[in-house]
C-alpha cells in the first residue's frame, strides 16, 4: 500500500505541475495513509522534472522522517497538522496559483458569485487571519496550520475543500492526493471567474441559498445523484 501511495503522490505532483498553477518549485501535493499514520510528501526544493516516486518522503504525524534521503517539503509541518484535525481526507495540495494567491494577498474571500463556485465550495471560500509576528519567527509552518484549522472551527472542512491563507495562499484538500489537485484546479478557476465577475459588475451580489444548495448537494453528500 505503501509503495501505492508513494506513486499517486508522486503523479499528482507531476499532475500538478503540468496543470500550470506551479512554476519552479512553488507547490507540494502529499497522502497520508491513515492505518498506518505515515504522510508521502514532495521533497523540498526538488524539480517537477526531476521528480519520480523513489524520491517521495514518507514522515509520521510527528514529522519524522520514515523513509527517504531527502529533506520533505518545508510545508510539511502544515500538511501534518491537517491531517491531524480533518479525519476525512486523504490529500493535500499547496500551490501559489495565480488568480487564487492574489484574493489571498488581498485578504479577501471568494464569494460564490455563481454555480461553478457552488458545485463545489459551499459558499465563500474563506481567508485565515493573518499570523502574528510571534508565530511568523518560530513554528511558522506549523503554526499556518493552525491557522486553518482555527479557520475551521465553525466551517465544515469538507464543505469547503480549501483556504486562502493570508498573504500567502491556497491548500487545498480532497480524498486522495489527485483529488487535492482537482480541486485546487477549481479553486483557481474559481479565483479568475469570480475577479472577471466583480470587475463587469462591482455590486454584484451572491447567489441564493436555493441555487447554492441545489448545486452544492447534488454532487455532495447522500442524496447527491450527480454523475453515473
Amino acid at each position: 500500500m505503501l509503495k501505492k501511495l508513494k506513486e499517486q503522490v508522486c503523479d499528482a505532483n507531476v499532475a500538478l505541475s503540468r496543470s500550470g498553477l506551479v512554476i519552479l518549485t512553488w507547490g507540494n501535493v502529499s497522502g497520508i495513509a491513515r492505518d498506518k499514520s505515515i504522510v508521502a510528501i514532495k521533497p523540498s526544493g526538488i524539480s517537477y522534472d526531476e521528480l519520480t516516486p523513489d524520491k517521495i518522503v514518507f514522515v509520521d504525524l510527528n514529522g519524522n522522517i520514515v523513509e527517504g534521503k531527502y529533506k520533505p517539503s518545508s510545508d510539511a509541518p502544515t500538511h501534518l497538522e491537517l491531517y491531524k484535525n480533518f479525519k476525512t481526507i486523504g490529500g493535500i495540495c499547496h500551490t501559489h496559483s495565480t488568480y487564487a494567491t492574489a484574493w489571498a494577498q488581498a485578504g479577501i474571500p471568494i464569494p460564490c458569485f455563481g454555480t461553478t463556485h457552488a458545485d463545489s465550495f459551499y459558499g465563500s471560500i474563506p481567508v485565515t487571519d493573518k499570523l502574528p509576528k510571534n508565530m511568523i519567527q518560530k513554528d511558522y509552518e506549523l503554526n499556518t496550520g493552525k491557522l486553518i484549522v482555527e479557520t475551521f472551527r465553525k466551517i465544515d472542512y469538507e464543505h469547503f475543500p480549501g483556504v486562502l491563507v493570508a498573504d500567502h495562499g491556497p491548500f487545498v484538500w480532497g480524498k486522495s492526493p489527485q483529488q487535492a489537485v482537482e480541486n485546487a484546479i477549481i479553486l483557481e478557476e474559481i479565483a479568475k471567474i469570480a475577479l472577471l465577475t466583480k470587475q463587469l459588475n462591482p455590486s454584484k451580489k451572491s447567489i441564493s441559498k436555493a441555487l447554492r444548495d441545489k448545486h452544492f448537494f447534488r454532487k455532495h453528500g447522500s442524496d447527491a445523484y450527480y454523475g453515473q
